[in-house]
């Protein structure tokens, strides 16, 4: 008897148009587009048989789909592009836009503009360049700017407060117009260059500066001619670090694919006036997709997240839409821009230059999820557990000789952190320093969750040896759970005893387990136990510096409990009363003009 799904699939006819796949409650979980439905859809229902074991169990969760018939095309992309931002579907997200990858920003309507990190773009007539594949590849960037254009970071309010230059300008990675007498027409001129370099047009930076030191050394100004040589020469040094790729000294940029094992990483590499001035490679999961519906979903995305769109982009494979993307990229830049496939010559080499790239970023990614899978089958057989330990919790206390107690929870899936599923816990009602009693507490609190709400995992790991270990035990018997999960205790060497590991701890047992032929297991229980207390340290900071603020408004005359109050209420915190101006603080209920000035030099003075 044929399935319904499978009926609906053969009445599918050959026409454009957008199809929605289903889970068992109905939720849509994936939405695609495609200028031949039924063709398409065969690869999902019909032609399985090439598809790894990851695709084919996402493959399973497919219990219906709908599909929306277009007359074109052109229809079926902008339709797509709408349902997924009505429906936000689960497998869709690609780069998530923008949000998990870093921009910089310039705004050129403030009088002296800031560049600063961002994580989304707004329609606010700003400059944004990126996305930038890392923290590291944009603080790198940023790191060039201030050495080079020495522009502000601070934000507006910082800016418009300051009594004095911060450390930026002390260490001449600002120009510090926040107290100094800086030409603002100087400035934005600074601000131009930078956006020239930031747009990998090094060279016409280096002209106009040389132009700029002629002028200044006909003019005699002998000391400004030296700091503009110098920039030069910063410059000058990062180019020569720069690749030459393309002789025609065009902008384009070089998009590869490689996909294998259900993972896809694709790399982007921008070539500026023929130099190669960067490469980002972006891991992806392939899920229900085919490659060349994640490269065009990353495409889209890629260019919607980026101010600067170059005339020619190359690819390593042919997409659907090309047309509809070319025309929308040509109205959002105001010129023509092609989207191509070389097949010989230099554009060709580019390609498979970046695609040799693409590959190896791959293998070294699965060679990493394979280390880490080797690690979780090591655990599961050294604490011999019926199942794999894919989700990893463990639990770690701060406080600070009993003030401000507080605990971490982290998770670990598949042998990486999920940062997710991590969680915060302000220990409640209990004035004295008492470890046990704190992971009595934070336990009970997080285990009487219901699983629906927050899933169990498969193992348990508290900081600490046979004593932490017992009484996690007794709260997990307490809550009538003790068979959902195993729980392990993580307790550190003792060097005095010539202890050369950590030592871990199970229910049963009074020695702690032989790691001798399983450190990649121990390894991944110290990584854990190292990312709980970092997390639970920092939380515990946080906490403490904002009691220490609060406390700091006790000691500011005319300012009682409910002028406190109210400062609080509005800012929300010291962090955000700090940056105030002292107009708004004024214009709060009970508040003026000399009040907002000593509330803002007490807040202000450490800086």
């Amino acid at each position: 008897m044929t399935s319904p799904i499978l009926e609906k699939y053969r009445q599918t006819p050959h026409r454009p148009g957008v199809y929605m796949m289903k889970d068992t409650k109905g939720r849509t979980i994936y939405i695609g587009k495609a200028k031949d439905l039924k063709k398409r859809l065969s690869s999902y229902f019909i032609k399985k048989t090439n598809h790894d074991a990851k695709t084919a169990a996402l493959l399973e969760m497919i219990k219906d789909f709908e599909i929306i018939i277009t007359s074109s095309g052109h229809e079926a992309f902008i339709l797509e592009s709408n349902l997924i931002k009505e429906y936000n579907p689960k497998y869709n997200v690609i780069l998530k836009d923008g949000k998990n990858y870093p921009l910089l920003r310039i705004d050129m309507n403030e009088i002296y503009p800031a560049i600063q990190r961002v994580r989304k773009i707004k329609n606010d007539k700003a400059h944004y360049f990126g996305p930038y594949s890392s923290s590291h590849s944009v603080n790198k960037t940023l790191k060039q700017i201030q050495k080079i254009f020495k522009l502000r970071r601070c934000k507006k309010t910082q800016f418009k407060n300051r009594s004095r230059p911060c450390l930026n300008f002390q260490i001449k990675a600002c120009l510090g117009p926040c107290c100094n007498d800086v030409s603002v027409v100087g400035y934005k001129k600074q601000v131009q260059d930078a956006i020239l370099f930031l747009k990998g047009r090094s060279h016409q930076v280096v002209k106009k500066l040389k132009a700029r030191m002629m002028d200044h050394s006909s003019s005699r100004e002998y000391e400004k001619a030296a700091q503009i040589r110098d920039t030069i020469f910063a410059i000058e040094n990062i180019m020569e670090k720069q690749v030459v790729v393309s002789p025609d000294m065009k902008d384009r940029d070089v998009i590869a694919f490689a996909a294998k094992k259900g993972r896809v990483v694709i790399i982007v590499m921008a070539v500026r006036s023929g130099y190669l001035i960067d490469t980002a490679h972006y891991p992806l999961d392939l899920g229900f997709k085919e490659p060349d519906e994640v490269l065009s979903a990353f495409i889209e995305q890629y260019y919607k997240n980026t101010e600067f769109l170059p005339s020619i982009i190359l690819l390593s494979r042919k997409i659907e839409n090309t047309e509809e993307m070319e025309h929308l990229f040509a109205k959002r830049k105001g010129k023509k821009v092609s989207i191509r496939v070389p097949v010989r010559g230099e554009k060709k080499r580019l390609v498979e230059m970046a695609h040799v790239n693409a590959s190896r970023e791959l293998e070294k990614s699965l060679l990493k999820e394979e280390e880490e899978r080797a690690s979780i089958l090591m655990l599961k057989e050294l604490l011999k557990m019926e199942r794999l330990p894919s989700r990893i919790e463990c639990f770690d206390n701060s406080n600070l000789s009993g003030q401000d107690p507080v605990s971490s929870m982290v998770v670990f899936k598949d042998g990486r952190p999920y940062k997710d599923g991590y969680r915060k816990f302000i220990i409640r009602d209990l004035d004295f320093q008492d470890d046990y009693a704190y992971m009595y507490q934070v336990l009970e609190r997080r285990f009487s969750k219901d699983p629906s709400e927050m899933e169990y995992p498969d193992l348990l790991v508290v900081d600490g040896g046979k004593g932490q270990l017992s009484m996690a035990v007794a709260v997990i018997k307490e809550l009538n759970i003790e068979d959902r999960f195993m729980v392990a205790g993580l307790a550190k060497k003792n060097v005095t005893k010539g202890e050369e590991f950590d030592k871990i701890y199970i229910s049963g047992r009074s020695n702690p387990l032989n790691t001798g032929q399983a450190k990649k297991a121990l390894y991944l229980l110290q990584q854990v136990r190292d990312e709980a207390h970092r997390f639970a340290i920092t939380f515990q900071r946080k906490r403490r510096e904002k009691r220490a603020g609060i406390s700091v408004l006790d000691t500011i005359p005319g300012i009682g409990p409910k002028k406190k109050k109210v400062l609080l209420k509005h800012f929300k915190g010291i962090a955000k009363m700090k940056a105030a101006s002292i107009k708004e603080i004024a214009l709060l209920p009970g508040m003026n003009k000399t009040l907002a000035k000593a509330l803002n030099h007490t807040l202000n003075r450490n800086d």
